[in-house]
C-alpha cells in the first residue's frame, strides 16, 4: 500500500464512527464505492430461493455499488421464476435510481412481504436498471453468489449482500444512519 492510500485509509477512520476495515487482497471496501452510486455488470452465478423453489437465478446480473453498502445485484426479469412475484403496496424512492415499486411472493395460502424491488422508470444513468428485480437476503431463504450463501445487510430498509471478499463496516446497523 503506497503513501496516498494510507493517507485515504487514516482519513476515513477520522470521519467515521467505526474502524474501517483495510480490504485485503482479493477483497474490496464499501468505503471505496461512490456516492451516487456505480453500476456494473456482474460475471458472478446469482440464485434466490424461497419456500424450496428457485425465485430466480442467472448469470446477467446488474450491480449496484454505493458507499457504506454492500452491493445489491439486480436480475433481469426473464431470469426471475413467471408468476412468482406479486405487486405490493409498499413504494420507495431512491435519490439517484428513482422510484422503487417492490414485489411479493405467494407461497400456499402464505404471503412474504416485500421480497424483492425494481425500477420501472430509473432516472439517468441507471436505465440499465429498468425491470431488473434486486432481493433482499434477509427476506427470502438465501441468496448466492457462485454458490456461496450471502449474507443479508443488517437492517430492514437495505438489501445489499455480504460475501467474504466484501469489507466495511456496513451501513443499516444501529449507529448508521448518518453513514
Amino acid at each position: 500500500m503506497d503513501e496516498r492510500e494510507k493517507q485515504h485509509w487514516r482519513s476515513l477512520r477520522r470521519s467515521r464512527p467505526r474502524e474501517i476495515v483495510v480490504p485485503g487482497p482479493g477483497q474490496e471496501s464499501v468505503w471505496d464505492y461512490p456516492r451516487p452510486p456505480r453500476l456494473e455488470a456482474s460475471r458472478r452465478r446469482v440464485r434466490v430461493e424461497l419456500g424450496g423453489r428457485i425465485l430466480a437465478a442467472s448469470h446477467r446480473a446488474l450491480r449496484v455499488c454505493e458507499t457504506a453498502s454492500p452491493p445489491a445485484y439486480y436480475v433481469p426479469p426473464e431470469d426471475v421464476r413467471a408468476g412468482s412475484l406479486l405487486p405490493a403496496l409498499h413504494h420507495s424512492d431512491c435519490e439517484w435510481k428513482g422510484a422503487a415499486r417492490y414485489w411479493n411472493v405467494r407461497l400456499g395460502a402464505r404471503i412474504v412481504s416485500n421480497v424483492a424491488w425494481s425500477y420501472p422508470a430509473p432516472e439517468a444513468g441507471f436505465e440499465a436498471l429498468r425491470d431488473h428485480l434486486a432481493f433482499h437476503p434477509g427476506r427470502v431463504d438465501g441468496c448466492f453468489l457462485d454458490g456461496v450463501r450471502v449474507t443479508p445487510q443488517a437492517g430492514e430498509f437495505y438489501g445489499g449482500w455480504i460475501t467474504a471478499e466484501i469489507v466495511g463496516p456496513f451501513k443499516g446497523g444501529p449507529g448508521s444512519e448518518g453513514w
